[in-house]
């Protein structure tokens, strides 16, 4: 099968350069860059807030070492920092509120949330002191001090304003400790979620504490087997050193989708680099199963009486449920590297794009011409990558009851489908 054409390795901003040519560089040519590289419509007032975050930024790092980041991409979340400041052994997420009078505290959840992203999803920022930062253009005098980093080595952000933030950046780097970090390996850095997160949200699922999400019209008893031959699958794969594609099929209600849960949620052997993902293309689902997930973790604990912040709880559940979109996009723009995840579970699988419409949407919105591979191919070789093993697992919803045949990367078997739903799997 013909692969994707050669592509540089994922850009990690619309726009990064080391300081010093940051600063050397006109206001104009970076602004250029960075509409260049936008994949919206650049509406005036976006373009305005580059220039006047382009300007503060020109001001604070005359003489600092390090790499800037406008507009940095987080693997596989979709978060998009306005700014992220590499410097010495210190990571600076800067969250930019042009206009703003006043510090609100939404803002600080978003800024703090950035450096959660980063400390727990991005492998470079794993061992590095992170120091987030929200800086309102038109707020008056901000915090004198940064605070002290929680457990997990990041701190809560410090608040500040243009006229102050230099001298902020050059008391945190005077606190910062560790290796100084390489600006430009530490932008094309992977998705990799640490695996005290991993655990945080095994034990999170393990309490099966989300009723609503749990409740399906489906046989209770269909549902098991069916969960159970997925997880065998699964632990033969593991144990044979074989990959896998396991296709759940059924018609609308017959709990695919409580299925693919069910495993994401149930695996969770923390001896092995075993990390199950439930990746879905329907951005308000996983919207939704993220915040009822995390709101019932965060009511739980209330009722324990344990203190607990609800941004925190959201790192937990987002390394089980993603968009499909992030997981398809960074397999392309990091054509070597191997996803750090070995079981995916792919949602409403029939409705991946074929190559016609992937390629359309490479040359029109990433910037990728000459594309001649389907979603599904992507998806597929994306996790053919790993050496050792790896499981698929497509919920496929039908309407029909027939057998077809499928055939990738030279597997062939027939998926059988029934009203309640059917497991087949594929294997190399």
């Amino acid at each position: 099968m013909e692969g994707p054409p050669t592509a540089p390795r994922r850009a990690p901003a619309y726009y990064w350069a080391p300081v010093p040519c940051f600063l050397a560089e006109s206001p104009s040519e970076i602004l250029g860059r960075l509409a260049a590289e936008n994949q919206f419509s650049l509406e005036g007032d976006q373009r305005d807030a580059w220039q006047q975050e382009i300007e503060i930024l020109r001001n604070a790092l005359a003489g600092l070492d390090g790499t800037i980041f406008l507009e940095f991409d987080v693997p596989r979340l979709g978060s998009r920092i306005d700014a992220a400041l590499i410097s010495g052994p210190a990571i600076f997420p800067i969250e930019f509120k042009c206009g703003a009078a006043e510090y609100r505290r939404a803002d600080y959840n978003q800024a703090w949330d950035y450096a959660l992203d980063l400390k727990n999803f991005h492998k470079a920022s794993h061992e590095a002191p992170i120091f987030p930062v929200l800086l309102a253009t038109e707020a008056g005098p901000g915090d004198h001090t940064w605070p002290s980093p929680h457990a997990d080595g990041v701190r809560p952000p410090i608040r500040c304003n243009p006229r102050e933030l230099r001298q902020m950046l050059d008391v945190a780097l005077a606190l910062a400790q560790g290796p100084s970090l390489d600006g430009a390996a530490w932008g094309i850095a992977p998705y990799e979620p640490t695996p005290t997160i991993i655990e945080a949200a095994q034990a999170l699922y393990s309490r099966h504490s989300v009723e609503a999400i749990s409740r399906s019209d489906a046989g209770a008893r269909n549902l098991r087997l069916t969960s159970r031959r997925v997880e065998d699958v699964i632990e033969q794969a593991r144990i044979s050193g074989e990959k896998s594609i396991v296709f759940v099929t059924g018609v609308p209600g017959a709990g695919k989708t409580l299925v693919g849960l069910n495993v994401a949620t149930s695996h969770r052997r923390t001896e092995e680099p075993t990390h199950a993902v439930f990746l879905s293309g329907n951005g308000p689902l996983v919207a939704v199963l993220q915040e009822a997930l995390t709101r019932d973790e965060l009511a739980r604990r209330q009722r324990l009486g344990e203190p607990a912040r609800k941004g925190t709880i959201r790192q937990q559940v987002k390394p089980f449920i993603q968009n499909v979109h992030h997981f398809r996009d960074e397999g392309i723009r990091n054509p070597s590297d191997v996803p750090a995840d070995h079981v995916v579970i792919f949602d409403e699988a029939q409705r991946a794009w074929n190559a016609e419409k992937t390629s359309d949407f490479m040359k029109r919105r990433k910037k990728l011409s000459g594309f001649t591979q389907s979603e599904s191919e992507v998806l597929i070789s994306y996790m053919d990558r790993h050496r050792d093993w790896a499981v698929i697992v497509c919920l496929a919803g039908r309407k029909s009851t027939r057998a077809r045949p499928v055939s990738r990367h030279g597997l062939t078997r027939y998926v059988s489908t029934s009203p309640t739903g059917a497991c087949t799997c594929l294997r190399t």
